[in-house]
């Protein structure tokens, strides 16, 4: 399997952080030299090891936004 290579442009905040100190962030990722683009997954204290996550083009992070914002947070059943 290929290496993948990464680069961390602005780490935009951190919104969990699990027992074993890895945290859930949301940051502005190159990958293999691309455009750059959201992520959110969780990584260990060094940014040398992550686990799985999600990457979202501008144009769905657009749209995860508008979901997000039609929530009514006070009525979940969480």
């Amino acid at each position: 399997m290929a290496e993948i290579k990464f680069e961390i442009i602005e780490n935009l905040g951190t919104i969990g952080e699990g027992a074993k100190g890895w945290k859930k962030e949301v940051n502005l990722i190159s990958w293999n030299s691309r455009k750059p683009k959201i992520d959110i997954r969780d990584w260990d204290e060094d940014h040398e090891k992550m686990g799985k996550g999600i990457t979202l083009s501008k144009g769905e992070l657009i749209a995860l936004k508008e979901i997000l914002n039609s929530i009514d947070i006070e009525n979940l059943d969480m």
